[in-house]
Parts: C-alpha cells; structure tokens; sequence
C-alpha cells in the first residue's frame, strides 16, 4: 500500500491567540445560604449605582438639589434616585396559580404581561413614591433598573418626572490597534441535542467546518482562523416524561443520557482543534437560578482532559487577544421580553447595556442566588462584544457611547432551527453568519 503524501502547502496552520477567563464573579464559591432574603442584592445594587448616579448628577442638571425620596417637598425640582418598581396588573402571581382551580374566571398564560395601566414607583431606603409624566414610559423599564430623575412632587403626592438619567456605558479597556490578520470567535447556541428538531448531521457539519475537515482549500483557510468557540447554552434536550421525579429504570437512565454523550463526542472533536467554552442555558442539566453554574466536567469524558475545553458559567465573560466579551444563553432578555416592549430583541440587549445591569428583572421575576454583599450582574466594565444565545433570529447592532465605547452586540438564534452559527472578527467587531444546511436544494 502506497502512503499518502501530503502537500505542504495545502496545510492551513491555525491562527493562535491569547485567552483570559474572567467568570470569577458570577462564581458561587465562598457564598453560604443561610436563608437570607432577597434585600440585600437590592441593597448593593441600589448602593453602587447611586455613587455612580449621584457622580453624574452635577453635570447632568449642575443647578438642582439631589434629594431623598422621604425629602421631597411639593413643587420643589430636584433630582431623586433609586430603584424602579413596575406594577403589572397581569403579571402572574403565585398566589393565583395556588386557587386557579377554584377560580371562576380561566388564567391566562399571555406571552407579555404588559397591561396599559402599568405604572412605576420609584423606591430608596428612606420611602417609595408613585411616579407621573410622560417622560418615563412603564412600556420600557422595568422592576430593578436604577435611574436618576428630574421632577417635582405633585399635590397629590405623585413625583412629576421631567427628564431621566440612565448610568449610560459603562467605561472600556481599549482596544488593541495592532490586530493586523483576521481572526474569529465562533458563537453558536441552541444545540438541543436530543429534541425531534435536532439534526445531528447539521451539528457534524458545523464541527466538520470548525475542523477544517470540510470544503475547499478557501474554506479550510477560513476555519484555520477561528481561534475560540462559545456555545451559549442549550446544547441538550431531555425527554420531559423521564424527567417528572420519579426513580429511572436503567433503559430510561441510558435515555437521558444519550444527549449528554453525543454533544460529548462533537465537542471532542472540536476541542482536539480549537478552544472551546460551554455555557450551561434554561435546559440543561446545571442549576436554574443565575448565575448558572459550570456544567460538571464529569458528563464531558471525552472532552474534559483537554487544556482547551472549558465549562464556563452563565452569564460569561472572558477576553481574546484583549477583545472582551461579555454574553448569556438568554435567559436575562427572554424575561425583560415578557415585562417590557421593544421593537426587537437587540434593544432589549442595548437597554441592559445602557441600565449597566445584566439582568434587572432578577431577583424579582427572573429566578437569581440571594446574594449578599454584591451584586455581580452589574456590568463595571463595558465590553466590545455582548452576546445573547437561543433567540428566534439573527441579528447585531454597533453601539457607541458617549466616551468613544464601541461594543457589538449580537442576538445568536437557536442552531437546531436555523442551522446557524455566527462569526466575530476580532480586528473590526465586524460578524457574519455561516449557515449550515443539510437539504440537497
């Protein structure tokens, strides 16, 4: 048998790059859960915005006087911050959910809980008061945002808000101007494996193109350029009837764990290749609240001896080649989509940006861990590309501030209906989409 020769130029070396992993915050290591409420996350929320508000107040409106709300005088400007509190006439209540079977009237389960008597309230340590104007619209925010407002307390007790302050971007490490050659992140979520719309075949010619085991010699140069991949959460999909609490039979255990071991070979192959981080998402077997937790290295056998496999938390912020990136499976923009309005997703993305908050509906809707003395959603440092896994569709933006930020925002749509995985160049924030398609057209 004659060997193979290979040529020499043909052979694509992969770019390398720098990595820096920076989940230590959304980390619950040290944190003990002694039962505590969920004050405290406002506490330390409201305490670090407030510096940051109360810091941009003088040259936001130099001539009037920052009160608390308990200080307010009637007719009198000020300024006033605190936490946003939004009541919902539809929003769901547990209470109702306990005596919907004795109810008359049939609960429903509405996509949005938007309702047009929603109104605001404005809350700090020393009072609350009921906000009125036009200015601030009950459509756009949402409980947990902290905001500045200019305004005045009317006669009947309500504060008249003339003009608000968000905390705008938050400051950015600069970016590095000698990234000459074009390198790529690849971001992907919404595997599913394991659900009816999964197709592996779809999911091997992804890993296949990652590899550079697919296309022409153009194309194998193309993937010798990506030099990291994030999966942004929902790699798989159990069988809901195997998961109702009850004991498995051995058949039904080897069931639920087919998922975890065909997700495991695919990122086997990837890993052998180029740098990989997994997040966990809503359907995975990791924790529920946020920050979710590393999926265990133990379900990744195949995977887990590799240096450059890594299960990461949820949110997820690391750097390559001094480009930050900062994302989540969704979870944060899926719930500010069910309590506010927006004319698409990539706003919902920005307004958290512009709020400094990654998930301002947690604690109150969006399940989060009780912390204490922080709150590690807050986002101190902007990035230059913020992602968001398991949306229904493409989409990206270019956001600048007013201190020259420039941050790419993304919206990643679920892989196992689109088939698509998208491509961040690290020298330009520029992105494309690379669709992988299993029908002979």
């Amino acid at each position: 048998m004659e060997s193979m020769e290979i040529d020499s130029e043909k052979v694509h070396e992969r770019k390398q790059s720098d990595y820096n992993y920076l989940d230590e915050r959304f980390e619950i290591q040290k944190e003990m859960y002694r039962g505590q409420q969920y004050s405290q996350i406002y506490f330390a929320r409201l305490h670090l915005m407030r510096t940051l508000l109360y810091s941009l107040a003088p040259t936001w409106k130099p001539h009037l006087p920052v009160c608390k709300v308990l200080g307010l005088e009637e007719g009198k400007e000020c300024i006033i911050v605190g936490t946003l509190f939004k009541h919902m006439k539809l929003k769901p209540c547990v209470l109702d959910e306990y005596s919907k079977e004795r109810s008359v009237t049939p609960l429903v389960k509405p996509h949005n809980f938007m309702h047009p008597d929603d109104n605001l309230i404005l809350e700090d340590e020393s009072g609350r008061v009921k906000l009125g104007g036009s200015a601030l619209s009950p459509a756009i925010y949402v409980t947990g945002v902290v905001v500045a407002l200019h305004g005045k307390e009317t006669s009947a007790g309500e504060f008249f808000v003339e003009d608000v302050l968000e905390a705008g971007l938050p400051p950015q490490i600069e970016r590095p101007i000698d990234l000459q050659e074009d390198k790529y992140v690849l971001l992907l979520s919404g595997l599913c494996i394991g659900s009816k719309s999964a197709n592996p075949l779809q999911f091997q010619l992804l890993v296949d193109h990652i590899t550079g085991h697919l296309g022409d010699e153009e194309e194998q140069g193309l993937a010798a350029q990506i030099v990291h991949v994030v999966i942004a959460g929902n790699s798989v999909e159990f069988p809901r009837k195997l998961i109702n609490g009850q004991n498995l039979a051995s058949k039904d255990q080897s069931t639920l764990y087919e998922p975890i071991k065909e997700l495991d070979i695919m990122l086997n192959q990837i890993a052998a290749g180029v740098s990989v981080d997994i997040m966990p998402g809503l359907n995975d077997p990791a924790n529920f609240a946020l920050p979710q937790q590393p999926l265990n290295r133990c379900l990744f056998p195949g995977s887990a001896p590799y240096n450059t496999f890594r299960s990461c938390t949820n949110p997820h912020s690391f750097d390559v080649d001094n480009i930050r990136f900062l994302g989540t499976s969704g979870q944060n923009i899926d719930d500010l989509d069910k309590y506010s309005e927006a004319e698409s997703k990539l706003d919902f993305v920005e307004r958290t940006l512009r709020w400094r908050h990654l998930a301002p509906t947690a604690p109150n809707t969006l399940g989060c861990y009780p912390f204490t003395d922080r709150d590690p959603f807050l986002i101190e440092t902007c990035p230059h590309v913020y992602f968001v896994g398991n949306q229904d569709k493409y989409d990206n933006r270019l956001v600048k501030g007013s201190e020259g930020q420039l941050v790419r925002l993304i919206c990643i749509p679920k892989f196992c209906d689109t088939g698509i995985a998208v491509a961040v160049n690290l020298k330009n924030l520029e992105c494309h989409t690379l669709s992988f398609s299993t029908q002979i057209s």
